[in-house]
């Protein structure tokens, strides 16, 4: 992980817990998500124009890859804000207290932003349009019911602490492991597993040869990778071309503004890049420096990725850097989220399970709440939202 001293820091407001002491003005919930997005800004600048703030965002995406990356990268600033650990655990107050463990007095709420919703009914007018009324009216004759479904009316911030900012109930904190915790062919086999699912093939083959180490064909639905790579880096070249599997298909409109697997572009590779450097480090294994020389050239990348597309109108424009930032971010997580569900990695993601298990750990397991670790008497017990 880079240093903390390179997280910006902004939004000093929005560290300000929902529980401030008397005297303290409380901030509206407008007020709330106006300081979270303008902290989100801040962290995106200064992403674009720097490869190092990039790959920090990365790294804790590979940690905490369960939540979008607009709330990695405000749960980071916060915390370094503070000058304190990195989060690994991150729960809301009452989730905490349903499994055993307080908020520590005088401890400031960090701040995420999460969906308001709301539950609508959809139907289905004689006329061939479609209508959405609140749950519980009366459909109007002749009206077929199409089912309930939950829209995102809003946002809101949500207060949450990290495990490090409360005490109670013993909790196993497995974290990602500084060195591979899975064999090359094991993650292979599971990454294959993931190109199989939506559909392609994956080929090991030296037809490419001084060309490119890996190649996505849409239309053959095929993955190529290099037959004179060792296994470590066909693992990384699987990675990366999943990346383009799930981000740049010829249906994906975005992908297509930013590139494709086929003429390597810009956007496309930074994206694609990112997928794998986040999925090998949640797996311990660290490309950074390989990944890094994509990452070097990423802000002219945006502006040449915005001029390319300049005369087609019918695309909505990216208002900005800043804007590009955010899209990537936050596509490049959630393609990471969908192969990492699959490959789980050790850890939680940053979010404790449900149910109690126990975890795959590797020597990275630390204990909030304990001096020293005491095995349970019916094995280890882990507890979260």
């Amino acid at each position: 992980m880079a240093a903390k001293s390179e997280v910006p820091s902004a939004i000093p407001s929005a560290q300000k817990s929902a529980q401030d002491g008397a005297g303290a003005r409380r901030m509206a919930p407008e007020e709330r998500i106006t300081a979270l997005m303008d902290g989100l800004h801040s962290i995106l600048e200064q992403a674009v124009e720097s490869p190092s703030h990039w790959q920090v965002l990365l790294d804790a995406s590979a940690t905490l890859w369960r939540y979008s990356g607009g709330n990695v990268a405000l749960l980071m600033m916060q915390m370094a804000q503070r000058g304190t650990d990195e989060p690994t655990l991150v729960a809301g107050y009452k989730e905490w207290g349903r499994h055993g463990r307080t908020v520590l007095r005088g401890e400031q709420a960090l701040w995420v932003i999460a969906p308001r919703t709301a539950r609508v009914q959809q139907m289905l007018l004689p006329d061939g349009t479609r209508q959405r009324i609140p749950v519980g009216d009366k459909l109007p004759g002749g009206a077929v019911d199409e089912g309930k479904k939950t829209l995102i009316t809003g946002w809101r911030g949500q207060a949450v602490f990290d495990v490090s900012q409360t005490q109670g109930a013993p909790l196993l904190v497995p974290k990602p492991a500084d060195h591979s915790s899975v064999e090359a062919p094991q993650l292979w086999e599971a990454l294959s597993g993931v190109a199989r699912a939506h559909g392609f093939s994956i080929h090991v083959t030296d037809a490419q040869y001084g060309l490119t180490s890996g190649f996505t064909d849409f239309a053959q639905r095929q993955i190529q990778v290099g037959g004179w790579l060792n296994a470590e880096e066909r693992t990384a070249v699987l990675a990366h071309e999943l990346g383009h599997v799930l981000l740049h298909g010829p249906d994906n409109a975005v992908g297509k503004l930013y590139g494709s697997s086929v003429d390597h572009r810009g956007l496309a590779e930074v994206e694609a890049e990112s997928v794998a450097y986040t999925v090998l480090k949640a797996h311990g294994i660290d490309r950074g420096p390989q990944s890094a020389s994509y990452l070097s050239g990423w802000a002219d990348a945006v502006i040449e990725a915005e001029h390319s597309v300049s005369g087609d109108s019918s695309r909505r424009q990216p208002a900005s850097r800043v804007d590009i930032a955010k899209s990537v971010l936050g596509r490049v997580t959630t393609a990471a989220k969908q192969i990492l569900e699959v490959t789980d990695p050790p850890g939680t993601g940053g979010k404790v399970p449900v149910t109690d298990a126990a975890p795959r750990v590797h020597g990275q397991e630390t204990y909030a709440g304990m001096e020293q670790p005491v095995a349970p008497s019916r094995g280890v017990e882990i507890s979260g939202p």
